[in-house]
């Protein structure tokens, strides 16, 4: 926002200063345009360059196995708080704060921290597929199941060739009694990912009167919480890691 500003402060500036030594306003409008798009192109790249080492930076927190679960949280803790300083650049170029938004909500959600990571996704990018789809799995765990499928909807709209996004919405409504609606989910992704084995297989498993078994969307799966890992993964952080994701969109 204030790259556009400043942007559009300068432009104009440029197109009252040529009327101002006596040419007509319309003779400033095309060096004010250009000045106007060349310095939002810059600012926003200035912008977008720090957000990138920022994210550089977090994703060094995770690098390694930790050797402790406290080592982990204390981890995903400084991740949370360098992402929150990160918010600093929301006011500058658009669409930076909705995926900080994210990752925040989904480290939150990671450790536990419900009501922070709500208010997190509140805020999150409806193109990150993997927030929107933890949203939709803490509204299931707070029983509050039309928003359960918004969220979800979502998640599988940005994320229809993610097979993991189709098959955590269809486990969200079969536990929830809604075989016939995990069906129909579980179809649009094979419809959506024709080639993929996974969702086939779980979609089969569904209509044999099988259980709609996770275990081929591990280790991703674990991240959702929605089932206690074994103990071999509650030593190593949580399930395959965390991992920050940044896509800068201008």
């Amino acid at each position: 926002m204030y790259n556009l500003l400043i942007s559009l402060g300068v432009g104009l500036a440029i197109t009252l200063g040529v009327k101002f030594f006596g040419f007509a306003f319309w003779q400033g409008i095309i060096p004010g345009s250009i000045a106007f798009v060349g310095l939002f192109i810059v600012l926003a790249r200035r912008t977008v360059t720090r957000v990138q080492a920022l994210m550089g930076s977090i994703q060094k927190e995770f690098q390694g196995q930790p050797t402790s679960q406290k080592e982990a949280q204390a981890r995903v803790d400084r991740a949370i708080k360098m992402l929150e300083g990160g918010l600093v650049y929301e006011k500058w170029q658009f669409g930076v704060g909705p995926e900080i938004h994210s990752q925040i909500g989904m480290l939150k959600y990671m450790k536990k921290d419900l009501d922070g990571a709500q208010v997190h996704f509140a805020k999150s990018s409806p193109r990150n597929y993997m927030a929107k789809a933890m949203e939709g799995a803490l509204h299931y765990q707070r029983k509050d199941f039309s928003k359960m499928k918004a969220s979800f909807e979502s998640a599988v709209v940005s994320g229809k060739k993610e097979p993991l996004m189709w098959a955590v919405y269809a486990w969200c409504l079969v536990q929830n009694k809604e075989k016939d609606e995990a069906l129909r989910v579980l179809g649009r992704g094979v419809e959506a990912n024709p080639s993929d084995e996974k969702l086939k297989n779980s979609l089969a498993a569904l209509q044999n009167d099988k259980k709609l078994k996770m275990k081929p969307y591990e280790p991703m799966w674990w991240q959702f919480g929605l089932e206690t890992p074994p103990p071999q993964m509650l030593g190593g952080g949580g399930g395959g890691g965390r991992r920050v994701q940044f896509n800068p969109r201008r």
